[in-house]
Order: structure tokens, then C-alpha cells, then sequence
């Protein structure tokens, strides 16, 4: 699967490398787990669908009446469409560089995080309705003027923000701005047990190959991920059919199997019986 490189792949002139950016992404028809290079942060305004993203830490799910705040890196995320027939999605852009000079001129000096969540969830409110809509106007605006106007909105956006959120958000843009600590591998790797993605997906996620993966994850696990994965999953399947209230068909696709079929023998060659022998 090809890896985007965003917002590179929505700039018409590969020579432009603006600080700030607005896109109007729109689709037609769902797209399932699109590979991210994310270069820059990113607000994420849903304005119809439902969008949900892949950490290798966690992951969130979001309709329109959030948004996000995404920090920049290697994320899996799905657009799916709801009953509008068309998903649309506005996407803001910044830079370091803008973020630092904001933080600079509104924020007095403070300790930075020691962590930085992937994401951070606004919910939406009437303000920023109003500011999307303002927004959306300043494309109709002559171009030498458009940077200027971003600026603008921008600052506008982070304060009126700091003002909702207080300390919660202040300490989520300092954290952005934090020099990057390496996640861990195995916590990436354990948060992802019970998830449908594929190794090659939480690969991607943990920036690395499959390979170099498959090579670190044994030298951590002293067996092969696939072996491992397929066992703790297993293991998650024996729990909740003990419990009595699901059958095989309501989990085996949330286990990250594709089909019935498969679950079922790989249930009965790990426990010696099928899943509906489970009591």
C-alpha cells in the first residue's frame, strides 16, 4: 500500500512549502486505513462523514460534532461516509515555526510535557462553526493577501482555544513543540493486541519496515510477532465467549480475522475445540 505524504499531496506546486495551509478534502466513497506521512500538525475539521484515525498508541473515532488537533508523524486513517453522500473534511496546516512563535507572544514559560498525545479532541460549538465559515471565505480573497489572513486565523483559532480549554490545551501545544522522545516499541505493540490491524499496519506506525519490525519484535518477545499476536488474540476470543454473552460471529472481525472460517479453525487448532464448545 502506497504511503500519503501530507499536505504535500494536496499542494499543487511541489515547490511551495507554505507554513500555513488550508485544504478542503472531499470524497464520494470510503478509504479504509490510508497509510499517513503526516509533515506538518494539523487541525481536522469533519464537516460531514466520520473519520477515524490510528496511533501506535491508540486510536480515535470522530463524527462531525468533533474535531482534532493531530500531531505530525506515521498515522492510519479511515474517511468513511454516513448518510451524506459526499465526506468533507476542512484541514488546517502549521508549521513548528508558526506554532512557536505563537506560543512566544500568549504563553509565559513553562515547563514542557514529558509526553505528547497524538491527537487532541475539541468538540465543537457555535464559535468555531462561525470560524470555519470565515475561514472558507479567505480562498475567495486575492492570493497575496491569503498568508496575512491565515495568520490571522490561526492566532484567532489557538486563542479562542486556550480559552476553552485552559492549561489542557496549553500544555498539548507545548507538547508539540517538545523534543520527540522515541515511543516505546512494546507499549505500541501491546496497545495494538486487540485491534484490527495488520503487522504491516502497526509497523508503519511504529516507523519501521516489516522487516526491521519482525526483527525487533523478536528480539523483545523471543518469538515471531505473528505467532504472538495470533495467541493473544486467541486468548482475548476463549475470554469473552466464556463469558457468555457474545458468539464467535459478533467478535472475530474486532480480532482482526476476515473471515468466520478462519477464526473458527484457528480457535479449534489453538484450544482443541471450536468456538461454539466454549462454556
Amino acid at each position: 500500500m502506497p504511503i500519503d505524504n501530507i499536505p504535500e499531496l494536496y499542494i499543487n506546486n511541489p515547490k511551495l512549502k507554505p507554513e500555513l495551509f488550508v485544504y478542503d478534502f472531499k470524497m464520494t466513497e470510503d478509504i479504509i486505513k490510508t497509510k499517513v506521512n503526516l509533515n506538518m500538525h494539523m487541525f481536522s475539521f469533519l464537516q460531514t462523514g466520520k473519520k477515524q484515525v490510528h496511533f501506535a498508541e491508540t486510536s480515535v473515532l470522530v463524527d462531525n460534532k468533533q474535531s482534532l488537533l493531530i500531531k505530525k508523524g506515521n498515522c492510519l486513517w479511515s474517511e468513511l461516509l454516513d448518510k451524506e453522500e459526499i465526506y468533507y473534511c476542512k484541514l488546517f496546516f502549521f508549521s513548528e515555526q508558526r506554532l512557536k512563535e505563537f506560543l512566544s507572544k500568549h504563553i509565559k514559560h513553562k515547563e514542557q510535557p514529558k509526553e505528547t498525545p497524538s491527537f487532541f479532541a475539541i468538540e465543537n460549538d457555535s464559535y468555531l462553526t462561525s470560524y470555519l465559515n470565515s475561514l472558507s471565505t479567505i480562498a475567495t480573497v486575492p492570493s497575496a493577501l491569503i498568508d496575512n489572513l491565515l495568520s490571522v486565523k490561526f492566532e484567532e483559532l489557538l486563542v479562542y482555544l486556550i480559552h476553552k480549554y485552559k492549561t489542557v490545551f496549553e500544555n498539548y501545544l507545548m507538547s508539540l513543540i517538545a523534543q520527540e522522545e522515541v515511543s516505546s516499541f512494546k507499549k505500541s505493540v501491546e496497545q495494538n493486541i486487540h485491534s484490527t490491524l495488520s503487522l504491516e499496519e502497526i509497523a508503519f506506525l511504529c516507523n519501521m519496515s516489516l522487516s526491521t519490525f519482525k526483527r525487533h519484535f523478536i528480539k523483545e518477545y523471543k518469538v515471531s510477532p505473528g505467532k504472538w499476536l495470533r495467541d493473544k488474540r486467541l486468548l482475548k476470543a476463549k475470554e469473552l465467549l466464556e463469558d457468555g454473552t457474545l458468539k464467535s460471529s459478533d467478535i472475530y472481525l474486532d480480532l482482526g480475522y476476515s473471515n468466520l472460517s478462519n477464526f473458527s479453525s484457528a480457535f479449534k487448532t489453538k484450544f482443541g475445540m471450536s468456538p461454539s464448545e466454549v462454556r
